[in-house]
């Protein structure tokens, strides 16, 4: 009920500033509110652990807002502010599935709303060529022109998938797929403290042909921590993405290559085995944690229009999987898929149906550890009978309002949860709520 209210309250005092005449090239102000109830009936299971998906019927809610705050302090250099406040939670608290199905819950231990600092950033662009392109008015981009050769400079804290890892037809969990392993690459550990964000320093080169950026990130000093650690010489996380868009038959497509390495305070899988926490006789990945551990991996990215109203995309991931998750979420391979129908064809431009899967898994260390009774921060049946964690999701974005308010149903078909072949499946049916101005 506290959620609800909240979110009546902010969603006037929002109608209210917008009423505010904002037409400046030099500032804006957007604003985002995203509710999501979701359901998941009862399931079967054989055994159940500390971090395992809830075998009774269970529903949440969630909540984000979020005000987007721009200012451009002199030309070519812009500083943005986002405010946020999130509730709620996950169903079962965001454990027992590696690909979690509300990609607006994060492993949060308060379902109580908080306002905290979302992005606080500045970037700056160099324009290296005459031929400029036009930025239209949007969240976190104001009104301005580029050229088609640059070179972008941005510092700050923000999240790093809000320039990685993107993909017009599946990267946001508030009007597109839900669930965390088509949000972006699985395997890809993108470093980030609780919530999603973190401080970076990201430099970009961009051209008409192609695009390269490298980002060095702060990562937390423990898994799924809030608490950046600032020891960066032994704790820090480096990504470098390669773009290239490309046309097959006139129609737009566009592939990304991204690699990453990470080195933290971690824990080795392997070692957790012979380390057993005398109070549960099981293997405690937390005693093994030390500096100089690493993580390292790469994504592929593929987007491809396939008409004027359809377009798919497929990602591929891998990372090592000898050292514990850090910061996302429990994948170590993954590949996913999907397509998306613009739903012009039947007349309702502003509407979209999309359909995709994604095939998840786990490296051998992993599973070891898993099957002997380990728990990581968001897996742990006491067991593992080990296979690949299977997702299918479908959702249909309905327009109501005058292209700021749409409904979304969803559901999720959730096949062998945590990669355990005696658990499940799980159903996750669920309303989206967005409004955006």
């Amino acid at each position: 009920m506290r959620i609800r209210i909240i979110s009546i309250l902010l969603l006037i005092s929002s109608l209210k500033l917008f009423a505010l005449d904002l037409d400046s090239n030099n500032y804006n102000l957007h604003f985002q509110q995203t509710v999501i109830l979701q359901y998941k009936p009862k399931m079967t299971a054989k055994y159940s652990g500390t971090n395992s998906l809830m075998t009774d019927e269970e529903s949440e809610t969630s909540l984000t807002n979020t005000f987007f705050i721009g200012l451009k302090p002199f030309e070519g250099t812009e500083i943005y502010f986002n405010p946020e406040i999130a509730g709620g939670s996950g169903i079962s608290q965001v454990l027992g599935i590696a690909g979690a199905p509300n990609g607006e819950t994060f492993r949060i231990g308060n379902p109580k709303p908080e306002l905290y600092v979302a992005r606080l950033f500045t970037q700056s662009y160099i324009n290296l060529s005459n031929n400029y392109i036009k930025k239209e008015d949007k969240a976190n981009q104001l009104p301005s022109k580029v050229s088609d050769e640059y070179l972008l400079l941005k510092i700050g804290k923000y999240s790093v998938a809000d320039n990685f890892d993107c993909n017009k037809y599946s990267h946001d969990a508030r009007t597109q797929f839900m669930n965390w392993s088509l949000m972006s690459n699985g395997a890809w550990d993108f470093p980030a403290n609780i919530r999603g964000y973190t401080w970076n320093l990201l430099l970009e080169y961009g051209n008409k042909d192609f695009a390269i950026r490298f980002i060095s990130s702060l990562v937390p000093n423990t898994a799924n921590g809030s608490v950046m650690d600032m020891n960066i010489a032994n704790a820090n996380s480096e990504t470098i993405e390669f773009e290239k868009p490309y046309k097959i038959n006139d129609l737009d497509g566009k592939i990304r290559i991204l690699g990453f390495y990470t080195q933290a305070k971690m824990g080795v899988y392997k070692d957790a085995l012979f380390v057993v926490d005398p109070l549960v006789q099981n293997p405690d990945i937390i005693h093994t944690r030390a500096y100089g551990r690493n993580k390292y991996g790469f994504g592929l990215n593929l987007e491809q229009d396939l008409s004027k109203n359809i377009g798919c995309f497929l990602r591929g991931s891998w990372n090592d999987g000898k050292n514990e998750t850090w910061h996302f979420t429990e994948i170590d391979n993954a590949i996913s898929g999907g397509i998306v129908f613009n739903a012009n064809a039947w007349n309702r431009p502003s509407e979209e149906l999309g359909i995709a899967f994604a095939l998840n898994g786990i490296s051998t260390d992993h599973q070891n550890y898993l099957k002997a009774g380990g728990l990581g921060f968001m897996l742990g049946d006491g067991n593992l009978n080990y296979i690949n964690e299977f997702i299918s999701e479908i959702y249909y974005n309905i327009h109501l309002h005058d292209n700021h308010f749409w409904i979304s149903p969803d559901l999720q078909y959730i096949v062998h949860p945590a990669y355990n072949k005696d658990r499940g499946p799980a159903l996750a049916i669920a309303v989206r709520a967005h409004v955006e101005f």
